[in-house]
């Protein structure tokens, strides 16, 4: 028999920051270690571990063994929430951490969105413990080419950090704001955006606190020139795009599904991608296939 219920909230300290995460495991005989798989969720209004509930669930509902490790990162979720700039390396740190000695083996990470800077700058911190990387609807390549300006950073996280950013924050965790984001940006059909996920973001955003960590996504801390870093990766890769993927940044707009895929296929020395049905949230409105496409490539590791 599968146990696909998590387990209790459990918790770490990082840097004295109080840390949450779950652990879905299967019944299996002992010795049977496979590949744990790390998930890293995105950061947006109401996100957090939880978004990966519906991935979970799929996974050990098609026969998967592996393990899965689902942390919330520092600002979301059941983790701690200080009121201070993170860029992607700092949630990086907080991932090695948890793979040194919570997970305490090498893992496959897979990670959601614009959080793929995470993953990269795990690959470099502790690369024997990443046996591989499945990206979720990355960027746009553009965007993974193109850092932001620094200054502009900085005015956008001062703008956020003001009462300003408190009014705006109040005004984007309204239940109508986040229905029109979702159907406008994230999901292919509108119907998808249904009563579980709108009061999952619900949840996740009552706690103000929580503002911190999406200001500094949306102040653009994650935008780098990573190509280098890219050209770097050994690890296997496995890039899953939407058919219908889009870009809420502007110098992703113009990119299509198909170049977006032959762009990470042209720069990656390690990769096999793909495209299945849905938008930018694969993993939550088309977890079947997901979860199928990454099983495959999961048993080639």
């Amino acid at each position: 028999m599968i146990s696909n219920q998590p387990q209790l909230t459990q918790f770490y300290t990082w840097k004295n920051y109080r840390c949450a995460y779950e652990i879905r495991q299967p019944d299996r005989t002992p010795g049977d270690r496979q590949i744990p798989l790390l998930l890293i969720h995105p950061i947006g209004v109401g996100l957090s571990r939880q978004f990966w509930q519906r991935f979970c669930l799929t996974w050990y509902r098609e026969g998967n063994q592996n393990s899965l490790y689902n942390p919330d990162l520092l600002g979301c979720g059941e983790s701690e929430m200080p009121r201070v700039a993170c860029y992607p390396e700092d949630w990086a740190n907080q991932m090695q951490y948890f793979i040194e000695n919570i997970v305490r083996q090498p893992v496959i990470i897979v990670v959601q969105g614009a959080l793929f800077p995470v993953a990269i700058y795990c690959t470099q911190k502790c690369p024997e413990l990443i046996k591989g990387l499945v990206l979720a609807g990355p960027p746009a390549w553009t965007l993974m080419k193109t850092p932001a300006s620094l200054q502009q950073q900085k005015i956008i996280w001062n703008l956020l950090a003001s009462p300003l950013g408190w009014g705006f924050f109040r005004y984007a965790r309204r239940r109508q704001f986040l229905q029109s984001f979702s159907v406008r940006q994230l999901f292919d059909r509108p119907e998808d955006v249904d009563t579980e996920w709108l009061e999952t973001l619900k949840i996740g955003s009552d706690t103000m606190a929580s503002r911190h960590a999406v200001f500094s996504f949306l102040a653009g801390f994650w935008r780098e020139d990573f190509q280098e870093a890219i050209a770097a990766i050994s690890q296997p890769t496995l890039a899953v795009f939407g058919n219908k993927a889009s870009s809420i940044s502007r110098p992703g707009k113009t990119e299509t599904p198909d170049r977006r895929l032959e762009s990470y296929l042209e720069h990656f020395p390690n990769i096999q991608g793909c495209k299945i049905v849905g938008r930018n949230v694969l993993p939550y409105e088309s977890p079947q296939e997901f979860v199928r496409v990454v099983s495959e490539f999961v048993k080639t590791l």
